[in-house]
């Protein structure tokens, strides 16, 4: 996506005002909660990515609220390589299309 389009999108006062209803609505960051762990969410995610269009970017069911780590770290490498990576508590993948489950 061109750095233009971005920061059109992610400056907007619409973004703005759903970022903030996500995190309101969704504290807790759902990847740490999938495994048991409770974490403050920092971050609204595209659940699917967006790639600057404007109707995926704005469609408040593709958000997920995350913390910053699971959206720098797991969330990227999910995007890369289409596997979740980790964990439950129990020692169970998370990834629901791991041979193990």
């Amino acid at each position: 996506m061109q750095p233009k389009i971005k920061s059109q999108l992610y400056g907007s006062r619409l973004w703005q005002a759903l970022r903030k209803q996500q995190l309101a609505l969704q504290p807790l960051c759902v990847m740490c909660e999938a495994l048991g762990v409770v974490k403050a969410s920092e971050v609204v995610d595209h659940i699917k990515p967006h790639r600057g269009d404007k109707t995926l970017f704005f469609n408040v069911n593709n958000l997920q609220s995350l913390c910053k780590q699971c959206h720098d770290s797991h969330k990227q490498r999910l995007e890369k390589t289409g596997k979740i990576i980790g964990g439950d508590i129990n020692g169970n993948p998370i990834d629901p299309n791991h041979h193990w489950n």
